[in-house]
């Protein structure tokens, strides 16, 4: 008799753990305030979610893989956390777009002319498009680090470049 699609060999195969935000090689891992609680919150969360499927003794089989599962997610989580730099947006200068700054971004040439953007540079596992959080990593963040308020960016967009202005920098707690 085949044992094609039983659940014991469904409990074999190793998990597949999800991948936290990309943190480029050698790279140090920045985040705000905000960013490490909200790595603490999903800690306690992950630990809380771990806790119930531990206490679960319904199907060894899948509280073994959904342990492994947890398990996994919570190492790279305490790992992300361990590693963590705080930067306090309150100590960056405040008229130069660094790391915790929310920056707008006005469009001179390449672009529809006057056109804004704004976005706040954060870490990697805080970064929401949705939210108008971009990585310090993304080529975007790069482009405008170090720049000061009035001053001129190129920015590369694909094929086309465009040239924006720093229209306002404010660094929020």
């Amino acid at each position: 008799m085949s044992r094609a699609f039983t659940k014991e060999d469904d409990a074999q195969q190793p998990p597949i753990i999800p991948p936290r935000a990309a943190l480029p090689p050698d790279t140090p891992n920045y985040v705000t305030p905000h960013g490490l609680e909200l790595l603490r919150v999903e800690l306690t969360k992950l630990e809380a979610e771990r806790a119930q499927a531990e206490a679960n003794r319904d199907n060894d089989a899948d509280r073994t893989r959904l342990l492994s599962l947890f398990n996994g997610r919570l190492s790279d989580l305490s790992a992300r956390i361990a590693s963590a730099k705080v930067v306090d947006p309150r100590q960056q200068p405040a008229d130069e777009v660094r790391f915790g700054g929310t920056v707008a971004l006005r469009t001179v040439s390449g672009g529809k002319s006057g056109f804004m953007r704004k976005f706040t540079l954060v870490g990697v596992d805080e970064a929401s498009i949705a939210e108008g959080k971009i990585a310090f990593v993304a080529p975007i963040a790069k482009a405008v680090q170090g720049a000061k308020l009035g001053q001129r960016v190129t920015l590369h967009l694909g094929p086309k470049e465009e040239v924006v202005e720093v229209a306002a920098i404010t660094y929020e707690v």
